[in-house]
């Protein structure tokens, strides 16, 4: 199993921990089961993470490069976001397809849009692509189809999405804050403990950095040399999709779900 994820709740806020839990550690078996790779949800308290290694273990293998994610650090940005399209009920849907109710709004839709309206809200408002923590589901490839906890059938929430990219040529708004104002405190201050994870790394020769990637035959070599912001973990799920996971919200004992989207 590889790291996939370690969060805290200081630095989450949507991240909604058991009782005496305040760290999610997201782990991934780095081969399709069947046709994406397996998780595991630890809920820890990071106050009894003692026993921490010096060394981070290398896998013996993995089914595709794009399995092993990229060391980054997390600088979380809490977003407003709506449901998708397909989500919305046929009253509040037909609005968004209406150019005059854009115009009325006044809120700057690019005149591109005009025989497109609603691929404004698609675009720009409705769901955030990229990893998040909660949020709303991303659909697509298959109509929306609410996950359902298999030990009490209650209504599931979903807790991370595991993205290919951030961003793409259709959706630039959603480029993170850090790459929209570059001189802000918020996206280029450093605490002290994530700066002693980057300098174990790039000790060892491996670059760590907030946006980009390292190619798999130079990790051991050499430093940030390829970058790809919006794709900063180097995981590739598919032909670009996300893997959601799922979890209940009534007992967080109870198996969560992995959906492909």
């Amino acid at each position: 199993m590889l790291p996939v994820a370690q969060l805290y709740v200081r630095d989450v806020p949507d991240l909604h921990a058991p009782a005496g839990a305040d760290l999610l550690q997201v782990l991934w078996c780095p081969f399709d089961h069947p046709i994406m790779p397996r998780t595991a949800l630890f809920w820890r308290s990071a106050a009894t993470v003692t026993d921490i290694l010096t060394t981070p273990p290398e896998p013996p293998a993995v089914q595709f490069d794009g399995y092993l994610p990229e060391p980054c650090l997390l600088n979380p940005e809490q977003i407003t976001e709506y449901p998708n399209p397909m989500e919305l009920s046929k009253e509040v849907r037909e609005p968004l397809g209406d150019w005059n109710t854009w115009q009325a709004a006044d809120v700057g839709v690019d005149s591109s849009y005009e025989p497109y309206p609603e691929e404004f809200y698609r675009n720009n408002l409705s769901v955030a692509p990229g990893w998040k923590v909660g949020g709303w589901a991303s659909w697509g490839p298959t109509d929306p189809d609410p996950q359902v906890c298999p030990a009490c059938d209650t209504k599931m929430d979903p807790l991370l999405t595991i993205a290919t990219f951030e961003w793409d040529d259709s959706n630039r708004s959603w480029n993170p804050d850090e790459g929209q104002a570059r001189t802000r405190v918020s996206s280029t201050h450093t605490r002290p403990e994530d700066q002693a994870v980057i300098d174990f790394f790039r000790a060892k020769g491996i670059g760590v950095h907030v946006r980009g990637r390292v190619p798999l035959e130079a990790r051991a070599t050499s430093p940030v040399i390829d970058p790809v912001p919006r794709q900063p973990t180097a995981v590739q799920m598919g032909s670009g999709y996300v893997q959601q996971l799922y979890v209940c919200p009534t007992s967080p004992e109870h198996p969560h779900t992995e959906l492909m989207q």
